[in-house]
């Protein structure tokens, strides 16, 4: 779950909303809401109890149509665009040390990772496993440094100021790269199958892992405003670099952006990994995606692991990080806000089996689809053009839908 967003989205959040107060409630209320959908994701899946995660979720809830359109973001979007984000900004943090060209950098790791997962699949488990934890201490050591230390200049601003910010639509664009950050609160939804006393323990994964991120988030982004002036911080994508630089120097920074550039190595390993497993999912599916059911020898699906990297490399030659993370952001969101509001239907039916229920229904389901609603508005008023992309793909996929009903029906 601790992905990209971390290190990189408050220096473009500082350009209209700049509040200490503001930016500490945004990664709060980022966590908060990643907590309702965790509740609500254990709740449909404790009932349904079959993994895969919203496909399966949205087509017995609502339709299959639904449920494909779910697929279809994981196959498009779910994993080639945070892989491409992750790359662009390795490129930027690994640009640092290397002087090499950005987007260079971040296509030759997607290459080369991807290179790796169509060998070797031990490799890839053991590195995860011991990249997961690597990645809560890098963080944890970055606040231990940051709250000792004292500050010199700073962003901190802690005047009155967030009540007019919070209620601008700047903050509510601000609120879409904090939900991307937390993409990934519901990764234990899509192995139900695989955990023990789902009802149980379901919505423990889902909790624990979350209140942790929350946890790591804002004291994360309290010590990049401590040691980084806004003109510094405000449109920067490599925040961790001016934190670095402003702590240990020039010289020092380069070992904390080569330790964040592993980071995100890591965090493009784990949607190598996964990302093509959904992909698969789909292809026994649906014919149109048959194509990606091709292995190699030691049974990885190398069609699949490359078919994404190709996608991920069209995101960072074509768009800059902002407008794919808008656009991703917007297509996530909506994905999330419909398997939420599928508790509604969930509850309508009472399911014989006993499951999981989410506290204070309806209440928290509620509120998170109307968070999502007021996203929504406030990106296609104004970010237009990166609304209607993800409006486009999803489109698209609807398309897709029914030339696979038709190659279906003529085979």
């Amino acid at each position: 779950m601790i992905g990209t967003g971390v290190f990189t989205s408050l220096g473009f959040q500082l350009q209209d909303v700049t509040n200490t107060w503001s930016i500490l409630f945004l990664w709060t209320l980022g966590g908060f809401m990643a907590i309702i959908g965790a509740f609500c994701y254990a709740e449909i899946g404790s009932a349904i109890n079959k993994s895969g995660g919203e496909y399966i979720f949205l087509s017995k809830l609502f339709n299959p149509l639904v449920g494909y359109l779910s697929g279809w973001i994981s196959l498009t979007v779910g994993f080639a665009a945070p892989v491409a984000l992750a790359a662009m900004a390795l490129g930027a943090y690994l640009g640092n040390v290397l002087q090499v060209n950005n987007t260079l950098l971040a296509v030759s790791v997607i290459v080369l990772i991807s290179f790796i997962h169509s060998f070797s699949l031990n490799v890839s488990s053991k590195f995860q496993s011991y990249a997961s934890w690597f990645k809560v201490l890098l963080i944890l050591i970055l606040i231990l440094i940051g709250l000792y230390y004292p500050q010199s200049d700073s962003a901190l601003n802690f005047t009155n100021s967030w009540t007019m910010e919070i209620v601008s639509p700047s903050f509510a664009i601000a609120f879409v790269y904090v939900t991307y950050s937390y993409t990934g609160w519901n990764a234990a939804s899509y192995i139900i199958e695989e955990i023990d006393k789902p009802r149980i323990n379901l919505p423990k994964a889902l909790l624990r892992g979350t209140l942790l991120v929350t946890f790591l988030y804002v004291f994360m982004q309290f010590v990049f405003l401590k040691h980084g002036t806004l003109p510094d911080l405000k449109g920067q994508l490599d925040i961790g670099h001016v934190y670095a630089t402003n702590l240990f120097g020039s010289q020092g920074s380069k070992t904390i952006n080569i330790l964040i550039s592993f980071f995100l190595i890591s965090s493009i390993s784990a949607m190598t990994w996964v990302g093509p497993r959904v992909s698969l999912a789909m292809s026994k599916d649906f014919k149109i995606w048959q194509f990606l059911q091709r292995k190699n020898k030691n049974n990885l699906p190398v069609t699949a692991v490359w078919f994404q990297a190709l996608l991920s490399i069209s995101y960072v030659i074509t768009g800059t990080f902002e407008s794919v993370l808008l656009y991703c952001g917007f297509i996530l969101q909506l994905n999330a806000a419909l398997t939420v509001s599928g508790v509604f239907v969930l509850r309508k039916r009472k399911p014989a089996t006993p499951f999981f229920k989410a506290p204070l229904y309806p209440l928290l389901p509620l509120f998170f689809c109307l968070l999502s609603i007021w996203i929504f508005v406030y990106l296609i008023i104004d970010r237009p053009v990166e609304s209607m992309i993800g409006l486009l793909i999803l489109a698209i996929g609807v398309l897709t839908y029914f030339i696979n009903k038709k190659i279906s029906n003529s085979s």
